[in-house]
């Protein structure tokens, strides 16, 4: 809901409800989150929402663990050490509340610059790189093929539902095989760009637990993108652009699920889900209980 929506219904002025959503920026998102020290995820999903501040293009370092946004940091740029230190605040939060915390696995697309971000913070996190990113490159470049698409897009997935390594080593070998003579050109070069990556696709069966693809941070993310758009992205300073979007996590965590979905049968929201209790069951006081002492327990 924009602000000034809120300011016609209730009052005040737009510039009075945004700085009441910013101030939720200040809670430490973990602590806040995460109630349990030992339900910290193990397996973690790290991406970047591409937006801009001032007009000018910055990404939101995104970390989601137990489909809850655990982290949540404005990076001028995409490079190494910008994303490094985009993603150092939630490892910052996570080891406050768990000192021993070493995640096992975060999954990732294929960009290298997120790959030694994480690489860096936790030097024996193993990297899941999203397979459904190398579906997308494949549907971008042969959808225009209607049935040999459909053919071809049939067997990416059965290569990626192979029930062990070596099955999916060998499906992946036979997929090459059928596309080298049923396509061509840029539909072709996907296809082997995928195939170059089965090293690392089979790492997931060491795994059992990790995401082997980003569909859960997707959903997240196809969310966040609608509050940028619908807020015109970030204006003012890299402070309260960082603020805002981590109360948006905050919110996004808290908020209640729509009724229609399942979810809303067994839980009422993320943090719900995540810890197996709420303080209270009106949603922004269990959200305002969660915040006391700043989500920072002691």
């Amino acid at each position: 809901m924009p602000f000034w929506a809120l300011s016609y219904v209730f009052g005040r002025n737009d510039q009075y409800w945004y700085r009441l959503e910013n101030h939720f920026g200040r809670y430490n998102l973990v602590h806040t989150v995460v109630k349990d020290p030992e339900k910290l995820p193990q397996q973690l999903l790290a991406d970047e929402k591409i937006t801009r501040l001032n007009g000018e293009e910055v990404v939101v370092a995104t970390t989601v663990g137990s489909d809850c946004v655990l982290g949540a940091s404005v990076a001028l740029g995409a490079d190494t050490p910008q994303l490094t230190e985009a993603y150092q605040r939630f490892k910052d939060e996570a080891l406050q509340l768990n000192p021993d915390y070493k995640p096992e696995t975060v999954n990732t697309d294929g960009w290298g610059a997120t790959q030694k971000a994480w690489l860096s913070l936790f030097p024996l996190i193993v990297l899941i790189e999203c397979f459904l990113h190398a579906f997308i490159k494949i549907r971008s470049r042969a959808k225009h093929l209607k049935d040999t698409f459909h053919l071809l897009s049939q067997k990416v997935w059965e290569v990626y539902h192979a029930v062990d390594a070596a099955s999916f080593r060998v499906q992946a070998n036979q997929l090459l095989t059928w596309a080298e003579n049923n396509t061509a050109s840029y539909v072709l070069e996907a296809v082997q760009k995928l195939y170059s990556k089965v090293d690392r696709f089979v790492l997931a069966y060491d795994h059992p637990l990790a995401h082997r693809t980003s569909n859960m941070l997707d959903r997240h993310m196809n969310l966040m993108a609608r509050w940028l758009d619908s807020a015109r992205f970030f204006h003012g300073h890299w402070s309260s652009a960082e603020r805002s979007i981590r109360a948006w996590a905050l919110l996004h965590n808290f908020g209640p699920y729509c009724p229609r979905t399942k979810a809303d049968v067994s839980y009422s929201s993320p943090a719900h889900k995540l810890n197996g209790f709420v303080y209270h069951d009106n949603w922004l006081h269990n959200l305002m209980i969660s915040t006391s002492m700043s989500g920072i327990r002691r």
